[in-house]
């Protein structure tokens, strides 16, 4: 409950300095969490106003372009994004990896804009810069910015994103995640005439090039030598194929949401297959849960 506590101070006070600045900005819309994501793009809508949304999340596993660490991390995390009528939105985000020593493991930063070409077809693009604290164990921690583009189109029965995203820092990869979702919600009202339950599952495949593996192999060489992980080269200095684009991962996720006019309950299972698994990680068959919870104000 420390963490949770700490994560929730976090959040109220970003919430109030952000508030202090820009008093005329309202919340909105929820962030998309990049730890429960394939890509760290944020999903959100333009809205007819300016905009702000608080969330926190419990994920039992931290999961990054189809790829975990040796070992489970359990993490929370809390966002903020703000949201202007025009289509521009920033966004930041803090993620503590539970029963671990840093207080805070991850702090992530970004911006971008969202267009539209019509009603069915829209997009956004965006930057992303990750903040790592020194001790972080997380597969993640191998990279240190993201640009993002994704273009989306609703044929009705099904919707349709296709997600590039460029990373570079300590290491350099290139990502093309494919996504169908269909959206589904319930015609009848829980517990008031305006709260509802929403569905919205989602395939997942991504293809791409895996350096960040190495480079983790590289800066983590402790984790390698605790965990007993078994590595051809010393400490994947010499990686078989991680510069080659190729396949990465399919996934399958099932979020069940709890929908009211100012907040959002959500809980989720996404079963992970990865595949081409490069250097010394060992990843396999997983399943992932995720709990969040979001505010939005009006």
């Amino acid at each position: 409950m420390r963490y949770f506590a700490v994560l929730f101070f976090i959040t109220i006070c970003n919430a109030l300095h952000a508030a202090a600045i820009k008093p005329g900005l309202l919340a909105y819309a929820p962030l998309q969490l990049a730890a429960d994501t394939d890509t760290t793009v944020v999903d959100t809508v333009p809205a007819k106003k300016n905009s702000a949304s608080v969330g926190i999340s419990y994920g039992s596993d931290a999961l990054f372009f189809g790829r975990t660490g040796p070992i489970r991390y359990p993490f929370m995390a809390t966002d903020l994004i703000f949201n202007s009528k025009t289509g521009f939105f920033v966004y930041g985000s803090a993620l503590k990896v539970l029963g671990y020593k840093p207080v805070v493991d991850e702090v992530d930063i970004g911006g971008g804009y969202f267009y539209r070409f019509s009603k069915k077809f829209t997009g956004t693009i965006s930057y992303t810069r990750f903040i790592f604290n020194k001790n972080a164990d997380i597969i993640k921690s191998a990279s240190s910015n993201d640009i993002n583009f994704k273009n989306s189109y609703d044929w009705k029965y099904l919707k349709t994103s296709i997600i590039a995203d460029y990373l570079f820092g300590k290491s350099y990869d290139f990502f093309t995640t494919i996504s169908n979702s269909k959206y589904f919600e319930s015609e009848f009202n829980i517990f008031t005439d305006q709260d509802f339950i929403s569905i919205n599952p989602t395939i997942n495949i991504i293809l791409g090039t895996q350096n960040f593996v190495n480079r983790y192999n590289v800066d983590h060489p402790r984790r390698i030598e605790v965990d007993n992980i078994f590595s051809p080269y010393p400490y994947g200095r010499n990686p078989r194929g991680n510069a080659r684009f190729t396949m990465l991962n399919y996934s399958f996720k099932l979020p069940l949401a709890y929908n009211t006019p100012h907040y959002t309950l959500e809980a989720s299972y996404r079963y992970s297959i990865p595949v081409n698994v490069e250097g010394a990680l060992k990843n396999r068959k997983e399943s992932f849960f995720n709990f969040t919870f979001y505010y939005v104000f009006y």
